[in-house]
């Protein structure tokens, strides 16, 4: 099976550098026409220049690709609308969209102001929504779409002096997990990448041999995979240094306590019964972890 991406039409945001620009010419290489987004800004999200983004686009275009280059602020969603309406006048369609512009403004909680932690929110979180939001008339329109949002391990797992940033990668798996369902009828899949990657974003953060080892180009296959015809839905991809695994969100099977037993007390002595790994389950849906709960309340009625 060979993946291909020929004749689709695909956004990619903060593709001027690192992964987004790994990810867009790998696209464009496997024959997508590709709209490179890039606000040209610091990694701190200071500053704009047009010139990576215009960089990436005459590197595929001299390949033989089709592309061009927008420098929308994603926080700014009608600066993300006039991208996308740029897009449609071009190709007339949008068929899969790259959530990865990001900024760093790394401190201790403590230290941190709010303003700092509002902007991280604003690009990673408001920038996906943004970008989401204006394509998704369309690919409902078309009856096709292919999403991937980046997250992080700081989100998943945490890591120090990174509140505002883990958070904001948190919450992309809770616009992704809804929008999965909102878009299942119109073919709409949405995923999530969670790279490790040795970018300008992690460039003072880690020795120079470990960041040669954690090229974007090792994280970008898995992108891939995440963003075709047969792309899989509600997948959290985790890729660097060439390793590739996924990660879920379980909860465990749980207790039941009748009403008389509904204290805190009672709770913490059945500790280790509600939390038992063994029958632990990722669940589909919100719904379905009431669902859960009122199968063993009606369980513990029957048999009472």
């Amino acid at each position: 099976m060979t993946i291909s991406f020929e004749g689709k039409i695909a956004i990619v945001t903060g593709a001027g550098n690192g992964l987004g620009k790994s990810h867009a010419l790998a696209l464009a290489k496997r024959g997508a026409k590709v709209v490179v987004n890039d606000l040209g800004g610091a990694r701190d999200g200071s500053g704009q220049s047009s010139a990576a983004s215009e960089e990436v686009v005459n590197e595929i275009v001299a390949a033989g690709g089709d592309a061009f280059s927008h420098g929308a602020n994603v926080a700014d969603f009608e600066q993300v609308q006039d991208m996308v309406k740029q897009t449609m006048e071009k190709w007339g369609r949008v068929d899969i969209l790259i959530n990865n512009a990001g900024i760093l403004r790394d401190k201790s909680f403590a230290k941190m102001s709010l303003d700092d932690f509002k902007l991280v929110m604003d690009v990673h979180l408001m920038g996906s929504v943004n970008c989401t939001k204006a394509v998704w008339d369309i690919m409902r329109e078309q009856n096709y779409g292919r999403i991937v949002m980046t997250t992080s391990s700081s989100g998943m797992y945490g890591n120090f002096g990174q509140s505002n940033y883990g958070a904001a990668k948190m919450a992309v798996l809770g616009l992704m997990n809804t929008l999965v369902l909102e878009g299942a009828k119109n073919d709409i899949r949405i995923n999530a990448l969670a790279p490790t990657a040795g970018t300008r974003m992690t460039e003072d953060l880690m020795p120079e041999n470990i960041a040669e080892m954690l090229a974007p180009e090792y994280v970008t296959p898995g992108l891939l995979t995440l963003c075709d015809d047969e792309a899989p839905n509600r997948t959290i991809l985790s890729a660097g240094a060439g390793g590739y695994a996924t990660a879920s969100i379980f909860e465990t099977d749980g207790i039941f306590l009748t009403p008389d037993q509904q204290t805190p007390e009672a709770i913490r002595a059945n500790w280790s019964d509600a939390t038992k790994q063994d029958k632990q389950q990722a669940l589909a849906s919100g719904v379905k972890q009431s669902e859960k709960f009122l199968a063993k309340a009606m369980a513990a009625m029957k048999g009472a």
